[in-house]
């Protein structure tokens, strides 16, 4: 393991003198030259205090891996402990873990684990025999389902062998599972991390930054923390004021553009059977496609994106799901379309910088085509909304509300189900996340592919991943074994989407 030495004098010392750090705003300590503590935005900690062990809130991916490029053609998992042990450095929630404040008074704060175990977040395991992709897709929503030990840091990979009977796969195929907790990561920073991952060739040759050495921090006090607390609570109604004087008056102009037609909102999402209470036993799928036949379909409608296609491949998947099902409504689905609105400078930090856009994937219209046009349609009418009040707006007001207020919020929510109840604000999330079009190698072995995984929650049951990569494009899903007890089927439902889309684009 990396040695370290403990800072738990650095820790208060950069409580006593430090600033409150926000998102990726930092605390430092006084004279150490060294970023020391870090607070969670509001955003960031939603996803700590809605979680429950019905509804876990960690992201992450499942990497397929073809080893015969590796020397030897064989990887050990020694070699993927060593690679992850040497790559620490290069992503800071591979380290952090919680310290969080008496009673939720305040935001919680990142610290350097001084306990850090490598073993325990790395993890082997395999497939039993025959071990084909309805076995593995099992086993990964059986792990995607657990919580996270939130006295760690918030990750785990799992390496799985035996995927000796997965079609398409090359022979001694493994996969690795990654989990990490929304609060540290967004879809974006996730790109990142598997970038620090990974080589651009198989003999490696990445540059990669050198380790510094590490500092691991002890706890604050709860009295540190209090104390700070006490400060910043001061100051929050002013931050939330300054922040509120910029919101009004653009959610004034947009709500008179919406008005006079200016602008259009997505539509009302109606009830469907993904907007219900959800259970603990969670449920995985997906499918591979072809990245040019994606281009082909979007050549086929001037002005559409891959996005767009996207969209509407998922709603003509959704519109075959329900109607086999018999539980199609007659007004359109809405999905939540996650917007990184993370700036340049801000890249590589940590948390979250997102914000939300309403879609409708038009589930109504039985042609493929006919739903890419429409689904285009309102992309660009969503888009227009969005730029209109400012997508960082909603983000920005989250940050400030108190967190005491934020925690109990949450933690009402959840206990009382109150989101499988209320009127839906959307039916599902899609969310799009673009990767590397080039191989990526990992101890030489190669990246095959590459799926994605999100959390489901009360109300919002279905979460779809999109993700590109190597010239490929894969849609997966993420939902409860209530509502989808035929995960196989509904997988099938996109590729029959996708199949119909592209005949029609040819």
């Amino acid at each position: 393991m990396t040695p370290y030495r403990r800072s738990a004098v650095c820790s208060r010392q950069c409580f006593r003198n430090g600033g409150r750090g926000t998102g990726s705003e930092r605390v430092t300590g006084r004279g150490t030259g060294r970023s020391v503590v870090e607070q969670l935005s509001g955003q960031d900690a939603t996803f700590l205090y809605v979680e429950s062990a019905r509804m876990p809130m960690h992201i992450g991916s499942l990497n397929i891996y073809d080893p015969s490029t590796a020397p030897g053609g064989v990887v050990r998992f020694k070699q993927i402990l060593d690679l992850v042990q040497g790559r620490l450095h290069l992503a800071r929630a591979f380290r952090q873990r919680l310290a969080r404040v008496p009673l939720e008074l305040d935001y919680p704060y990142w610290i350097n684990d001084p306990d850090f175990d490598l073993e325990f977040h790395v993890r082997h395991i395999a497939l039993p025999a025959p071990g084909d992709w309805r076995q593995l897709c099992i086993q990964v929503a059986r792990l995607h389902s657990r919580m996270l030990d939130v006295t760690r840091p918030l990750w785990e990979f799992y390496v799985i062998e035996g995927l000796d009977n997965v079609e398409g796969l090359p022979a001694g195929s493994y996969a690795l599972q990654t989990k990490f907790h929304h609060a540290a990561i967004d879809g974006a920073t996730g790109t990142e991390i598997t970038t620090v991952l990974h080589d651009l060739a198989p003999e490696g040759g990445s540059i990669l930054p050198p380790d510094r050495q590490w500092v691991a921090e002890q706890p604050p006090s709860s009295l540190e923390m209090l104390v700070r607390t006490y400060g910043n609570n001061i100051r929050q109604p002013l931050r939330l004021a300054r922040v509120l004087s910029q919101a009004v008056p653009a959610i004034a102009r947009t709500r008179q553009a919406l008005r006079r037609d200016e602008l259009k909102r997505a539509g009302e999402a109606p009830r469907t059977l993904f907007n219900a209470q959800v259970s603990p036993h969670w449920v995985f799928e997906g499918r591979d496609f072809a990245l040019d036949d994606i281009r082909t379909i979007r050549r086929a409608v001037p002005g559409s994106t891959v996005n767009d296609v996207v969209l509407a491949i998922c709603g003509g998947a959704i519109r075959r799901y329900l109607l086999h099902r018999g539980a199609l409504p007659e007004s359109s689905l809405i999905a939540t379309a996650p917007v990184n609105v993370r700036t340049d400078t801000e890249a590589g930090s940590g948390g979250n910088q997102v914000s939300a856009m309403f879609v409708a994937i038009r589930t109504d219209i039985p042609g493929a085509l006919d739903r890419l046009v429409a689904v285009h349609e309102h992309t660009r009418e969503a888009k227009e909304l969005v730029n209109a009040y400012g997508a960082r707006l909603m983000t920005d007001i989250n940050k400030h509300i108190p967190a005491a207020t934020l925690a109990l919020a949450g933690r009402l929510a959840t206990q009382l189900g109150l989101g499988s109840v209320m009127s839906p604000v959307c039916n599902c999330v899609i969310t799009n996340v673009p990767g590397p079009q080039v191989p990526l190698y990992m101890n030489g072995a190669r990246l095959v592919t590459q799926y994605g995984l999100g959390p489901v929650t009360d109300a919002i049951g279905l979460f779809i991943t999109v993700l590109s990569y190597n010239g490929h494009v894969t849609i997966s899903f993420a939902s409860c074994r209530e509502m989808v007890p035929d995960p196989g089927y509904f997988a099938d439902c996109f590729q029959e989407s996708f199949d119909e889309m592209l005949a029609a684009a040819s």
